[in-house]
């Protein structure tokens, strides 16, 4: 049903939907059940790890890498370490490699350390390319493999131990997270703190891989549009549109997405699943009321609906169609035409 003022091409049917669908998890969200195979292994060796922090006592702070070696202690295992407790992982360093010259100008930084000064110069950073897991062998296929330190692991290590005591810059508040070398020597302390962040990190990622894969479908699409929608645009997770409410007015309606500009919205639901369950039951269940609160407003909702359990649920997919501005698969091509959709309808 072709919707009033728009191309026929965003509003499709159920089975036009299914035939541009990709039914299975694209190789880049399936790698996030690989990733989190690693914590096993971090919690398997947290107690090492911490003994090599816990014996760098002495007056020069570098001196924990000469433990590392003498320890046999897999370099690209302690980065490893070293990013998830200092929640500062591929992305941010992949940031910072990019704009490397902007961020250490004379490629060193002068840091603070129980009220002395020091000076680290980097040898290896910056490298060509995307600095990302698969580089620093810091994903599972990478940490098979066992990597003595150079100077490329210690440019990495040395940031993430020290820089966020950075002395010589105001853009110090990068690395607030990167701040582990302040408690080297003091084991009471690492122990306490490596533990209950490794609780933290077990929480998030022990998690289902149904709910894991979900969540990094959504941001997918969050991150995709943001990108190529440009300035111009507000993206917003787990947003809602004024006026479109429910519980007789009492609540806002959240969407998983929220793209805006000025004062026009536009809603996008996103769904994937392998196998079936009632998530798109209750989405198609909803669709026809948001699909009449969000018209009258003037404004729009699209949906992003794929995966082979989805598609068992023709009932509740058809009663999507029926009810949306734009529905599309998962896959980029498709998201190009989202990306249309949005242009086309809010400027």
């Amino acid at each position: 049903m072709k919707r009033k003022g728009l191309p026929m091409k965003y509003n499709r049917t159920l089975n036009e939907l299914e035939m541009v669908s990709i039914k299975w998890w694209p190789d880049y969200l399936k790698s996030i059940e690989v990733e989190n195979s690693i914590v096993p292994l971090l919690l398997k060796t947290q107690d090492k790890f911490i003994s090599i922090l816990t014996l760098s006592v002495d007056e020069k702070p570098e001196s924990i890498m000469d433990i590392l070696n003498a320890a046999s202690f897999p370099a690209n295992l302690f980065l490893k370490h070293l990013m998830v407790l200092s929640d500062f992982g591929a992305e941010p360093l992949q940031r910072i490699n990019k704009d490397f010259n902007i961020v250490f100008p004379k490629r060193r930084f002068t840091y603070l350390l129980n009220g002395k000064q020091y000076q680290y110069k980097f040898t290896a950073l910056p490298v060509k390319g995307l600095l990302n897991n698969k580089k620093m062998s810091a994903d599972m296929a990478g940490l098979l493999t066992e990597k003595t330190l150079t100077g490329f692991f210690k440019d990495l290590m040395m940031l993430l131990l020290y820089a966020g005591n950075r002395a010589d810059t105001e853009q110090a508040y990068i690395f607030s997270k990167c701040i582990i070398g302040n408690m080297l020597g003091y084991k009471d302390k690492l122990s306490c703190f490596i533990k209950q962040r490794y609780i933290h990190v077990s929480r998030i990622i022990g998690g289902s891989q149904a709910n894991d894969l979900g969540n990094a479908a959504q941001n997918y699409v969050h991150n995709y549009l943001k990108e190529r929608l440009g300035s111009g645009y507000t993206l917003t997770a787990n947003g809602f549109i004024p006026k479109v409410t429910q519980n007789e007015g009492r609540t806002n309606t959240t969407f998983d997405l929220v793209v805006s500009r000025g004062n026009k919205y536009i809603a996008v639901e996103i769904s994937f699943q392998e196998t079936t369950n009632s998530t798109i039951e209750r989405k198609g269940g909803q669709a026809r009321e948001r699909f009449t609160s969000i018209t009258n407003t003037g404004n729009y909702i699209a949906y992003v609906i794929d995966g082979a359990g989805n598609f068992q649920r023709k009932s509740a997919v058809s009663n999507i169609c029926e009810n949306s501005h734009c529905t599309v698969a998962y896959s980029n091509s498709e998201f190009e035409l989202l990306l249309a959709f949005i242009q086309e309808t809010i400027g």
